[in-house]
């Protein structure tokens, strides 16, 4: 009798071990977080996504890779320290071409009456810091049309939240941009597209821990909660053909880049 439960007993020990490390490995595998040990500083680190325009602009606070065919940047990226974020009250500047696209940006009167927003993809909050890189935001080559309630809504609050995980974490990297297909809805003479969708990706690249989260966002209006529209960068890959940190490791980058958790993010 004592010989049957040691034996059962040495039983239900091995299925809780099994249990218990197939969901520690699923946790693992959910995880938007990594942990590496290495504590190396990130100076240098190319944060950039590949371009399937090859026409990549840079810019002092900012970087992008441009759409001649949509008249709008398919991704603006840029690093977002926690000294970035300032409230100085700046003078609103009016709209200018960039100059240093070759192929010409969207003039910005294609966007007067058009019943669309000026939507920045850096954020001009995001650049207060200097007169130069607020005033650099608005060239149109950072524009995207975007629905006023969209655009003033639920963006604007993820705006707002990046801001504040830049201030918790102390330093991201921001990729954002519209979806960019065939057969979109065009505005103006320059036959702006508009977008059906609005992605944003945040990279914490602070070692030991990294993590990412990214967002998609449908082109209206919505109350919903940020984590809602959380989606994995893998999934964003798929959608827009763009390999967005080829230069992490790839062990890193696999994993960060499967994972739709954001457990590892504030949301209050």
């Amino acid at each position: 009798m004592n010989k049957r439960r040691i034996i059962s007993a040495i039983a239900l020990v091995v299925l809780f071990a099994v249990y218990y490390f197939q969901e520690k490995n699923k946790n693992n595998n959910n995880s938007s977080t990594v942990t590496i040990n290495n504590n190396n500083n990130n100076n240098g680190f190319n944060y950039l996504p590949t371009s399937t325009t090859n026409q990549i602009i840079k810019h002092n606070g900012y970087t992008l890779s441009y759409s001649e065919k949509h008249e709008q940047a398919e991704w603006v990226a840029y690093s977002l320290n926690k000294k970035d974020i300032v409230y100085t009250n700046r003078k609103r500047p009016y709209f200018n071409v960039d100059p240093k696209v070759k192929t010409k940006s969207a003039h910005w009167r294609s966007y007067k009456n058009s019943g669309y927003d000026r939507g920045h993809l850096c954020p001009a909050g995001d650049r207060r810091l200097t007169v130069d890189s607020y005033n650099e935001t608005f060239l149109t080559s950072n524009i995207s049309p975007q629905k006023h309630d969209f655009n003033a809504g639920i963006w604007n609050k993820l705006e707002q939240k990046t801001r504040y995980w830049a201030k918790k974490h102390n330093h991201l990297y921001v990729v954002t941009g519209g979806i960019l297909q065939n057969n979109l809805p065009t505005i103006g003479k320059d036959k702006i597209s508009v977008p059906k969708q609005f992605y944003k990706i945040l990279l914490d690249y602070t070692q030991p821990e990294i993590k990412t989260i990214a967002f998609l966002f449908p082109h209206k209006e919505s109350k919903k909660p940020l984590y809602e529209f959380v989606i994995s960068i893998d999934e964003l890959e798929q959608k827009t053909g763009i390999d967005f940190f080829p230069n992490l490791p790839d062990d890193i980058e696999n994993r960060l880049e499967a994972s739709s958790s954001y457990k590892n993010w504030s949301f209050r």
